[in-house]
């Protein structure tokens, strides 16, 4: 006889257990199914998640690629920018060279035959009573020639010497004069220190040329030869001198 709980419905076998039941098993598959379907959007979405990081590296590496290529691409075209001017300042260049070659011929021919210096050459080729060339021109002779400004104030020195029998000092004044021979202080001491004259025989040319031309006394061709505003000889060269007229 079957068994009655308090509410008085059956117990026992009479009743069937939740699993046995048809609709608890479509629940089961259906929670399944749910389960597998987030599974399956779950790796779907990592795997949209990771497709924007691929993409933003490969965006990158092609920027960088990009940018690499502009710079190259801008140093190439720098390059061929470069030459065109270069080539425009060549043909400019020989387009005064004429002038330019003149005006370098020119100064050569200063500093080798006339031993110039540079200061005086670049003043004679400017000059309205000289060579009359532009500055840009005669710049370009002085800054381009080769020269040994030593070299030419020394025989510059020694011309003063042998043909106008003049004092050490008198020649390293005519030297650096801004109107004279316009070297430098360093050239002209060069010349002075380096030349070879006889200082004695200088100053008895000079007194016999005072005596014979300008009918000087003996006391007053004295004076002129040591005069800071004469010949600038040393007491002992102007006595030597005096000493040695007829």
């Amino acid at each position: 006889m079957a068994k009655k709980d308090n509410a008085g419905k059956n117990t026992g076998g009479s009743q069937k257990k939740i699993w046995k039941k048809w609709w608890f098993w479509v629940i089961v598959v259906l929670i399944i199914a749910g389960i597998g379907s987030q599974g399956g959007d779950s790796e779907t979405g990592q795997v949209t998640e990771t497709k924007p990081e691929e993409t933003v590296v490969e965006t990158t590496q092609e920027s960088v690629t990009e940018k690499e290529e502009e710079t190259t691409r801008e140093e190439t075209l720098g390059e061929s920018e470069a030459e065109p001017e270069n080539k425009t300042q060549a043909e400019t260049e020989e387009g005064i060279s004429g002038e330019y070659r003149a005006a370098l011929n020119s100064a050569n021919g200063y500093s080798e035959i006339m031993h110039m210096s540079k200061a005086g050459i670049y003043d004679q080729l400017i000059s309205e009573y000289g060579d009359k060339f532009t500055e840009e021109a005669a710049r370009y002779a002085v800054d381009n020639m080769v020269a040994d400004w030593n070299a030419n104030a020394l025989a510059s020195a020694n011309v003063y010497s042998e043909t106008m029998h003049m004092s050490k000092a008198a020649i390293y004044d005519q030297l650096i004069s801004e109107y004279g021979d316009k070297f430098t202080k360093e050239e002209a001491q060069y010349a002075v220190d380096n030349m070879v004259a006889d200082w004695n025989a200088n100053a008895l040319a000079s007194a016999k040329n005072y005596q014979e031309l300008m009918n000087m006394s003996p006391a007053a061709i004295h004076d002129q030869l040591t005069s800071e505003y004469g010949d600038k000889f040393t007491q002992s060269e102007a006595d030597y001198a005096i000493a040695n007229l007829e």
